[in-house]
């Protein structure tokens, strides 16, 4: 039930401010990590950054690679967040270790978390400067896909869709909150 997400639309995905798992791959090596500072840029086309750390075994991927993933988990991952944000790609194949599983989408360039209710699939935009000084990444985004049962019509429907679907919020310490319920405020 996942459908292309038109590009211009994309922003939306992230928009609310979810949890993301950042993922790359270089050759057969790929990781994936928890990250709670994502954001989209632009509109048109399509910008995302990401902080990652200049620890992390995922940041050394997307320099040798040049690309990377965002997939937007849900509450029914919130266990999983939580592992993949505390253990290292360094000394642990996370996708075996941790039951990971990747999404089958042939028109992604790095590996997309199944069970997630939104995709992004992002090429690196390159600032050696801030990406050394602020762990700052910026990614066009090329290709988006989300979950029609939480996701259509370029907005998001939490209000009707199962709460294991509700996006995760990190907030420190390993706790998390999920996307409560909407509020109208006019427009569309």
């Amino acid at each position: 039930m996942r459908q292309p997400v038109e590009l211009s639309k994309a922003y939306r995905l992230l928009n609310h401010g979810p949890t993301v798992l950042v993922s790359a791959s270089d050759g057969a090596q790929r990781n994936v990590m928890a990250a709670a500072w994502a954001m989209p840029l632009d509109f048109d086309p399509p910008k995302v950054a990401v902080v990652l750390d200049k620890s992390t075994w995922t940041r050394t991927l997307v320099d040798a690679s040049g690309r990377f993933a965002l997939s937007v988990p849900c509450v029914a991952q919130a266990r999983l967040v939580h592992w993949l944000g505390t253990h290292s790609g360094r000394e642990t194949d996370k996708f075996a270790a941790g039951g990971v599983q990747a999404l089958d989408e042939p028109a992604a360039h790095s590996p997309l978390v199944a069970g997630c209710v939104a995709w992004l699939d992002c090429e690196r935009i390159a600032q050696p400067e801030q990406e050394q000084r602020f762990d700052l990444f910026l990614g066009q985004v090329t290709a988006a896909w989300a979950d029609t049962r939480v996701f259509s019509a370029g907005r998001w429907h939490f209000d009707t869709a199962p709460e294991a679907l509700r996006t995760v919020h990190h907030v420190a310490g390993g706790h998390f909150l999920a996307i409560g319920a909407p509020v109208e405020a006019g427009g569309g």
